[in-house]
C-alpha cells in the first residue's frame, strides 16, 4: 500500500564528491556522445528560465529585437491571448523584413487558421507539421513535440513550455500557473538548434535556404558551458539511449522531473540498478494528471522503483510539465522529451544536455525547492500499492494539508500514446507471463477485460457493427500503401537516367560525301 510522507532535503554534494578521474571522464564523455549522437559544443552560456513568467518574457523580448531571422517551433501554438501575442510579434518582425519561419504541430495546435493567415499576410513563412493524409492513415502518431526558438543566430530557447495560456493558469477556475522549465542559450550551440529547426522545416516542404542558417564557425564563444544539443527524431531513440547511459554512469545522484512518466521496462530497471548501487535516485511527477485515466499507468511503476530504494514524489500544484534531469552535480538535461516511449521513439524532440557544474548546481537547488511543494510516496508495511492519500488525509510533517488543486487539461497526445504502449505492455505480460504484474495493474486488466468481452459479445450478436469499420480501415490502409508505392515507383523512374546508346559507325568508314 502506498502512503505519503513529507520530503526530506539532503545537503548538496561537496565539490570533491563530483570529481572524476581523467580516464573515467573520457569513457563517460565517449559514451554520452555515442548514445546521443551529439558532439559536445563548448563556449556557451546557459540561463535557467522557470515557468511561463520568465520564459514568455524572454521569448518575446528576443523576438521583438530580431534583426535578421526568427525560427519559431511549437508543439502547441494556441489561438488564445498568449498565442495571439506571439503571432503579433512574429508578424511585426516579418513586416520589418526579418526572415520569420514558424512551424507548429497539427495535432498539438488547433484553430490556428486566422493567426496563420495573419502571419503569412505579414510575410512570415508558416508550415504545419504532419496534417492528416489519405496515404498515411497512421502517420498522426509522429508529432513535432519540440518547443524551440532561435533569433538572429545569437540566442536560442529550448523548453517544455508551449505558446499557450494554459501555462499561465486561471485564477477564476482555481488553476495556478504550470510548473515548467526552459533555458536561454547563447554561443556556438545556437547553430545546432538552428539546424535542428531546419530538419523539421525540410520535412514539411522545401528546404530552408542555407543562407539563413548561421555557420557555427562564425559564432563567438560567450561562456564556459559545455553541452550537447540532442535533436531527437522518430525511431532513432537518441535521448532514450542517453538517459540509459546517464542512469548507468551516475555515481552519487540522479534527480528526475517528468510530466508524463510511463517508462519502458529497460529504463525502470536502469533506475532500480542505480538505486541498488547506492545512487540517490529521485523522481518528481505530477500529483494530478491532465488525463486521469492514465494516472494508474504511472503509479503502476512506483512499486518496483520504491522497492529498489528510488524515491518518488508527486507535485502538489495544478500541473507539473517540466522534463529535466540532474546527475552528480555535473550534468543536467532540459528539453521537451518525456520519460515515455512516445517521446523516446515516435516524436521529433529537442533537448540540451549541459555538462557544467555551476548550472547543474542551480538545477539541483531548484529540484530541492520543488520537493518542498511535493508529497513523497512510500510503501507501507503491508507492501501494497495504491494512489496517495486525498488532500484532506495527507499531511506533511508541519501539519499542513496537501492543497486541493484543480486538474488542467493539456491537450497533449503524448501521454495518450505512451499510455497505449503501457496498456499493451501490461496485456502482453498477462498473456505471455514474460514478467510479474503488480497489484496496481489489476484495475487496468479488469478495464481491458471488460472492453474485450464487450467487443466479443457485440461481434457475436451484431457482426456487421464491427465488420464494416474493420473493412473501412483495411481498405484505407491498402489504398494508402498502394499510393505510396506508386509515388515511390514514379520517383525512381524520374531519377533513373536513361541508358546511353552507342552510335553505329557509318558504312563508308565515316567519310562524308
Amino acid at each position: 500500500m502506498l502512503t505519503t510522507r513529507a520530503p526530506t532535503i539532503d545537503m548538496p554534494l561537496a565539490a570533491d564528491d563530483t570529481m572524476l578521474t581523467p580516464g573515467l571522464a573520457a569513457v563517460g564523455d565517449r559514451a554520452l556522445e555515442r548514445a546521443s549522437g551529439a558532439p559536445a559544443s563548448v563556449g556557451n552560456a546557459v540561463k535557467l528560465l522557470l515557468d511561463a513568467e520568465e520564459n514568455f518574457a524572454a521569448w518575446l523580448d528576443a523576438i521583438r529585437r530580431a534583426e535578421h531571422t526568427v525560427f519559431f517551433e511549437m508543439y502547441i501554438f494556441a489561438d488564445d491571448e498568449v498565442g495571439k501575442v506571439f503571432a503579433d510579434a512574429l508578424a511585426e518582425r516579418a513586416r520589418e523584413g526579418v526572415y520569420v519561419c514558424v512551424v507548429y504541430d497539427w495535432l498539438g495546435s488547433s484553430h490556428m487558421r486566422a493567426l496563420t493567415a495573419m502571419m503569412r499576410e505579414a510575410g512570415a513563412h508558416v508550415r504545419v507539421f504532419n496534417p492528416p493524409r489519405l496515404d498515411s492513415p497512421l502517420g498522426w502518431f509522429t508529432r513535432d513535440h519540440r518547443k524551440t526558438i532561435c533569433v538572429d543566430g545569437k540566442v536560442g530557447f529550448v523548453s517544455g513550455l508551449c505558446a499557450s495560456a494554459r501555462w499561465l493558469g486561471n485564477p477564476a477556475k482555481e488553476l495556478e500557473p504550470w510548473r515548467d522549465t526552459g533555458i536561454e542559450l547563447r554561443g556556438p550551440a545556437v547553430a545546432e538548434i538552428e539546424h535542428a529547426f531546419a530538419q523539421v522545416w525540410d520535412v514539411c516542404g522545401e528546404p530552408l535556404p542555407p543562407q539563413h542558417l548561421t555557420p557555427e564557425a562564425k559564432m563567438q564563444h560567450i561562456g564556459d558551458s559545455r553541452l550537447r544539443v540532442i535533436a531527437g527524431v522518430p525511431s532513432a531513440a537518441s535521448t532514450f539511449r542517453l538517459d540509459l547511459v546517464v542512469a548507468s554512469i551516475a555515481r552519487k545522484r540522479l534527480w528526475l522531473t517528468d510530466a508524463y512518466f510511463v517508462a519502458t521496462s529497460s529504463y525502470v530497471q536502469a533506475l532500480r540498478a542505480a538505486s541498488k548501487d547506492g545512487v540517490d535516485v529521485r523522481l518528481l511527477v505530477p500529483g494530478v494528471s491532465d488525463i486521469p485515466a492514465l494516472s494508474p499507468l504511472s503509479r503502476a511503476q512506483y512499486r518496483p522503483l520504491l522497492e529498489s530504494g528510488v524515491r518518488v514524489y508527486e507535485w502538489n500544484g495544478t500541473m507539473l510539465h517540466a522534463k529535466t534531469a540532474v546527475a552528480d552535480g555535473l550534468w543536467a538535461r532540459v528539453g521537451s522529451t518525456n520519460l515515455n516511449l512516445a517521446s523516446w521513439m515516435t516524436n521529433y524532440e529537442l533537448d540540451v544536455a549541459i555538462e557544467d557544474a555551476t548550472f547543474a548546481a542551480t538545477m539541483a537547488k531548484q529540484f530541492e525547492q520543488d520537493l518542498c511543494r511535493a508529497t513523497e510516496i512510500v510503501l507501507t508495511s503491508r507492501n501494497r500499492v495504491r494512489p496517495s492519500e486525498s488532500s484532506e488525509q495527507t499531511l506533511t510533517q508541519t501539519g499542513a494539508a496537501r492543497p486541493n488543486v484543480r486538474r488542467s487539461m493539456s491537450g497533449s497526445a503524448n501521454r495518450a500514446a505512451a499510455g497505449a504502449v503501457s496498456v499493451g505492455s501490461a496485456l502482453g505480460a498477462a498473456l505471455t507471463n514474460r514478467r510479474a504484474l503488480g497489484p496496481a495493474e489489476a484495475g487496468l486488466l479488469f478495464i481491458m477485460a471488460t472492453i474485450v468481452v464487450t467487443i466479443g459479445i457485440v461481434s457475436a450478436i451484431w457482426p456487421r457493427v464491427l465488420a464494416w469499420p474493420l473493412a473501412f480501415v483495411l481498405l484505407w490502409l491498402g489504398a494508402g500503401w498502394a499510393l505510396k508505392g506508386i509515388a515511390l515507383r514514379r520517383k525512381v523512374q524520374r531519377t533513373t537516367p536513361e541508358p546511353k546508346v552507342a552510335a553505329e559507325a557509318p558504312a563508308d568508314g565515316g567519310k562524308q560525301g
